[in-house]
């Protein structure tokens, strides 16, 4: 048994992967990841191509499958994953999408940092120089950047990657967020008005050739949702988050 994964059961952190339709890159990156830990919860947010049949093909595994029939969106799948986690006695869940662009080999980077800052939300941080990056994935992160720093009085050079560590039991406004890709802005824009330290990490990131490039982000339709959820989470800042972390600002200054 490796290192990193007595770390995790020590520190009752598992990894919880949402899919959809990623029936191409699914089984290597699940393999990828039981070479880590054996505590990996996958969500089947809906699958309609061959993710079933290939999971079928790896035989025996430790992985615990939660399976939503219909697809409700990766909000839905996360939120789903975390009860998940939650109801088996996890304390942490690190996050990691299933398309292949993240490393799982770098989940014992997120444990060790965990067990510097047992408290904080652990992002990861890609490189968005990276040759093979898509403009719109560039545009929308940028944009996502510069409104979760108006929201919060916080930076973070990525607030689009999926693959990050939650303190579960800092989970807030998990019962509000939107049920699609957006809603991990919408958890780190919560945690950061409820005073949760947010730490980024560097990770590695792979982005195929666009010919091999599997993709559910729906570039008019998306923005349109990232935009909308900004308006709320402005209007929500200013008679909420704002007043909320001045007065958790003067009363740390009071101590």
């Amino acid at each position: 048994m490796n290192t990193t994964n007595e770390s995790m059961k020590r520190q009752k952190i598992c990894v919880v992967v949402p899919t959809y339709n990623n029936g191409g890159t699914i089984v290597d990156v699940l393999r990828r990841i039981l070479l880590v830990t054996d505590q990996v919860i996958l969500v089947i947010d809906g699958c309609t191509d061959d993710t079933r049949k290939q999971l079928r093909q790896m035989g025996d595994t430790p992985i615990d499958i939660v399976d939503c029939h219909l697809n409700q969106g990766k909000g839905y799948a996360l939120v789903a994953g975390f009860r998940r986690a939650l109801e088996l006695g996890y304390d942490y869940a690190i996050t990691i999408d299933s398309d292949g662009q993240h490393f799982p080999e770098d989940i014992p980077l997120f444990v060790e940092a965990s067990q510097q800052m047992p408290d904080a939300l652990i992002v990861g941080s890609r490189n968005l120089e990276q040759e093979n990056m898509s403009g719109g994935s560039l545009f929308a992160n940028k944009f996502s950047n510069f409104w979760f720093t108006v929201q919060t009085w916080r930076s973070l050079p990525d607030t689009q990657t999926g693959f990050r560590l939650y303190p579960l039991h800092k989970l807030f406004g998990i019962r509000w967020i939107t049920s699609r890709y957006e809603a991990e802005l919408e958890l780190l824009v919560f945690a950061a008005w409820h005073g949760v330290r947010l730490v980024s990490l560097p990770i590695r990131v792979y982005y195929p050739p666009r010919e091999e490039r599997v993709t559910h982000f729906r570039p008019a339709a998306d923005f349109a949702r990232i935009s909308v959820l900004n308006t709320v989470l402005c209007f929500l800042a200013v008679v909420y988050g704002w007043p909320r972390m001045l007065l958790h600002q003067l009363c740390c200054r009071k101590r």
